[in-house]
């Protein structure tokens, strides 16, 4: 009996002192903060990490009151995007720099002009009439075969017999295109086009390449000539229609890039679309544009289809500071732009892949024409190297250049270089160079293949603009004035350095002949204080190298160590 009123008593004391604290609680509530995210309410612990950190601040100030009213909050310290709403022009200004071929500040000017009825049969359509495929392209059916057309350019050079022109760049589903086409020429001011029949499909393909079948589409350049009466007069844009008095369901913007006081820079280089979904090359592309910079490339131009957010993030950087320019691209037609499906689309369908990348090469070249003396097209795993006493690619050509027009002196349309592997297991058997990072893959590279591949095969050039018509990876494939000339480099004094884990297929019977036949070449540790200068600069302002107490740039635990795992840029 007497332990159970021991009992009672403990238990009416814990109600007593639960009482108290309940009140104590209530009385003091709004002085409770809670000490972990998981006590704030559930909404925001679902937000992602980067909406946590912007929110963070204020969802503890509503963590720390009971009130159910919103006197306690200062709309104006949620960080959220405040800007104003776009105005009409600034939205045009939006578009036009996301799609370039698409003639919107033109149409946004004289829209109510231009709806205007027309003596003409031919109509401007309106840019919502337009019929877009996969975002970039446009599209124009006719009778026999579908065009699906990229950019229009404005072509003045003076080696063209055609005079001024416009040439439009696209694919079409057939071979050798019968149909007959028209140019619809608008020119600022003009409420009629002035219409011209198309003058040429030029292939930008040879038939022995293979896909030369109907119903694949295929890359061209067509041709337009400016009338008379509109030569010096640079149209503001073009559609191309079956029938004259078509409305178009295109209307592409005619690109004319050049300098005012005409004065070209030295060297560009042209890169075709990026297919690193699944690849973190972001390390060696860092190394590879630093190469580039050093050497004397003004600017280089990346075609962006799939890439990994690090290589994304590198970029970024560099077109900030103005050394590169990234140019979105998509595959034309029924062709597949999913992520990942994509690339194993281009890995698996090869020809398919090599006239994709055709578009992105002349697209280059036609934006370029009037801004620099050479175009090279590079992939990301190739350096045009210089030798001997030249340190810049403007002291090899100053030197090059001269000693080809012994040989030919109206000059060359283009100057190749030799392909020479540097495979990376050649230097994985001389171990690592310890006064280089471990990550920078060419310089720590240095023994290459003793062969150059065949001349002609594989080379990289420099391409005059001025004198070049259609492009291809490696060669010219035609020229204005005749038959392209392409003058070869003496290996004495440069060399196309081409690091990879493999031979190209095609050379899989010579490249054990490569790989056992090897010497050392130093040639790119002319560079090597600047060029490690440079990249570790970059690596460390982007964020690449790991701290202490959390994993490095991207996620990644393995930090800049290793470097040994290499992928090929050309599948």
């Amino acid at each position: 009996m007497a332990h159970s009123k021991v009992i009672l008593k403990i238990l009416f004391s814990l109600c007593v002192w639960s009482f108290v604290i309940i009140g104590l609680f209530k009385m003091h509530g709004t002085n409770l903060v809670p000490q972990d995210y998981r006590q704030v309410p559930q909404d925001y612990q679902q937000l992602p990490l980067n909406g946590r950190s912007l929110l963070q601040k204020d969802m503890l100030r509503y963590a720390e009151t009971t009130s159910t009213t919103t006197d306690h909050f200062d709309p104006s310290e949620i960080l959220v995007d405040n800007r104003t709403a776009m105005d009409d022009d600034q939205l045009v200004r939006d578009v036009e720099s996301r799609i370039p071929s698409l003639p919107i500040a033109y149409w946004s000017k004289n829209k109510n002009f231009l709806q205007q009825k027309s003596a003409t049969c031919a109509k401007y359509p309106s840019i919502f009439e337009l019929e877009f495929n996969n975002i970039y392209w446009q599209t124009m059916h006719t009778s026999n075969g579908t065009f699906q057309l990229f950019g229009a350019y404005y072509d003045i050079r003076r080696a063209s017999l055609l005079g001024p022109t416009v040439r439009i760049l696209g694919m079409i589903d057939r071979i050798e295109p019968k149909v007959k086409t028209y140019c619809q020429f608008w020119f600022d001011g003009q409420k009629e086009p002035f219409i011209v029949k198309t003058f040429e499909y030029k292939y930008i393909w040879y038939n022995k390449w293979g896909n030369y079948k109907q119903g694949i589409y295929q890359p061209y350049l067509i041709a337009c000539q400016i009338p008379k009466p509109f030569h010096g007069v640079v149209p503001s844009s073009v559609s191309m229609v079956e029938k004259e008095c078509d409305t178009a369901t295109n209307n592409l913007r005619v690109i004319y890039n050049r300098p005012p006081d005409d004065h070209k820079k030295g060297f560009a280089v042209c890169v075709k679309g990026l297919d690193f979904l699944y690849d973190d090359l972001s390390v060696r592309l860092i190394e590879w544009i630093e190469m580039l910079n050093i050497l004397g490339a003004d600017k280089i131009y990346f075609y962006n289809l799939q890439v990994h957010p690090n290589i994304t993030k590198v970029l970024s950087h560099y077109e900030q500071e103005g050394k590169v320019q990234v140019i979105p691209l998509t595959l034309p037609g029924g062709q597949p732009n999913v992520p990942g499906f994509q690339h194993l689309y281009l890995t698996k369908k090869t020809n398919h892949k090599r006239q994709n990348e055709v578009i992105p090469y002349n697209d280059c070249l036609y934006k370029n024409l009037y801004l620099y003396d050479y175009i090279a097209l590079l992939d990301i795993d190739e350096v045009i190297m210089p030798k001997g006493n030249s340190i810049l690619w403007s002291e090899l050509m100053d030197k090059a250049r001269p000693e080809s027009l012994k040989f030919k002196p109206d000059g060359y349309h283009s100057y190749n270089f030799r392909n020479v592997y540097f495979l990376d297991d050649q230097q994985h058997e001389h171990g690592w160079h310890k006064d280089i990072p471990k990550y920078m893959h060419m310089l720590q590279h240095v023994h290459r293949a003793k062969n150059y591949t065949k001349p002609n095969q594989y080379v990289k050039c420099f391409h005059d603009p001025e004198r070049v018509l259609t492009l291809h990876n490696h060669f010219p494939l035609s020229c204005l004035g005749g038959v392209c000339k392409s003058y070869p480099v003496d290996t004495q004094d440069a060399q196309l350095q081409h690091y990879r884990a493999d031979c190209v297929k095609t050379l899989k019977k010579s490249c054990e002949e490569y790989r056992e036949n090897s010497v050392e070449d130093k040639t790119i540790w002319k560079y090597k204080d600047e060029l490690i200068r440079r990249t570790i600069k970059t690596l460390e302002t982007l964020g690449f190298f790991r701290r202490s107490g959390g994993p490095g740039f991207g996620g990644s635990s393995s930090g800049l160590g290793g470097g040994a795992t290499t992928h090929s840029t050309e599948r």
